[in-house]
């Protein structure tokens, strides 16, 4: 049974980033989520070092492992297992001894949430030049980022869409368009969106093609439609490509299945990028992810905008217990 008052859990990211930076903002912010119990995950020396550069006068005590951490009123646990050396990173900076941190903290991240230890894993920003430099391979590294068999929902404001295809070319997007597939990413929308509070979602199902007027959506989308309406799911498409958005941003739909990655990304990121987050889904737990990257070259000024990382940790609070999303994300 998932507690009233969950655990997130935020790994704080890159060290020479400004993912330590925006974690700090994030948890003493006094919008964080009163439903929520935070902790970071990572080193207590670097997360010190963010709160003096950002001014945040929080305490924060480390722990070694999850099973000794208290979480105290006015004090912000950090699981930090002491394997990272603080000398070892300058800001700004690719390092192997940076990017070997971010593994292991995101093992220790993966391992608490499968264990249902923690009822939400956010990440903060990670370079993944620092992670290639451990010497793993990107088979493996991008295992670690993007988890084999997972579809990533992106919302910004009321806009939320998971396509039915990430980093693929162009050219090959029209084949992967298929019955099956769209089917498969609509199912596994509703069921998500129904445990995370929306039982009865609105969901639209973007067409490939202008106009959503050709064969991939007359032969494959439109049937996957009407096979998810047979189903009970409140679907509708293939809508227009060139209004869906406009019309889930004025509240016609809960979610929308796109067709490509870019479909999606472009109007999420152009509609509002301030507290936009990643949510993914087919996963057996709740990790949120960040849509921004590590930002070396304002790293250590205190400068970077943390609405973002603040609203992922509040939308991991507010679905970890089935509350839907925050009034933030719908308006």
């Amino acid at each position: 049974m998932t507690p009233s008052k969950p655990i997130v859990a935020t790994m704080i990211g890159d060290p020479a980033g400004i993912g330590p930076e925006i974690c700090v903002r994030s948890v003493a912010s006094a919008e964080f989520s009163p439903y929520a119990r935070p902790m970071l995950i990572g080193s207590l020396p670097v997360v010190e070092r963010a709160a003096a550069i950002c001014g945040v006068q929080s305490r924060f005590r480390a722990y070694r492992t999850f099973d000794e951490i208290e979480f105290r009123a006015g004090e912000i646990p950090v699981l930090d297992t002491g394997r990272f050396d603080p000398k070892s990173y300058e800001l700004g900076k690719n390092s192997a001894a940076c990017g070997q941190a971010v593994l292991d903290w995101m093992r220790e991240a993966r391992t608490l949430a499968e264990a249902g230890a923690i009822q939400a894993w956010v990440n903060a920003p990670v370079d993944t030049k620092s992670v290639f430099m451990t010497g793993i391979s990107h088979e493996d590294a991008y295992a670690q980022f993007d988890p084999p068999g997972t579809y990533q929902l992106r919302i910004s404001g009321p806009l939320r869409a998971v396509p039915v295809s990430e980093h693929v070319r162009m050219r090959d997007v029209p084949s992967l368009v298929k019955r099956d597939r769209v089917l498969e990413v609509v199912k596994l929308l509703h069921a998500t969106l129904a445990k995370w509070g929306l039982p009865d979602a609105r969901i639209a199902v973007a067409g490939l093609n202008p106009h959503a007027m050709y064969e991939e959506d007359r032969e494959e989308i439109a049937p996957a439609v009407q096979d998810a309406i047979a189903l009970g799911i409140r679907a509708t498409g293939p809508a227009t490509p060139d209004a869906v958005f406009r019309q889930a941003l004025d509240g016609q739909f809960d979610a929308v299945v796109t067709m490509y990655h870019d479909q999606g990304q472009i109007p999420l990121k152009t509609a509002v990028f301030e507290g936009a987050c990643t949510l993914f889904l087919a996963l057996d737990y709740l990790r949120v992810g960040t849509p921004h990257g590590t930002a070396f070259d304002i790293a250590g000024t205190g400068k970077a905008q943390h609405k973002t990382m603040l609203a992922a940790m509040n939308t991991a609070a507010s679905l970890a217990v089935g509350r839907g999303f925050p009034k933030s994300s719908r308006e």
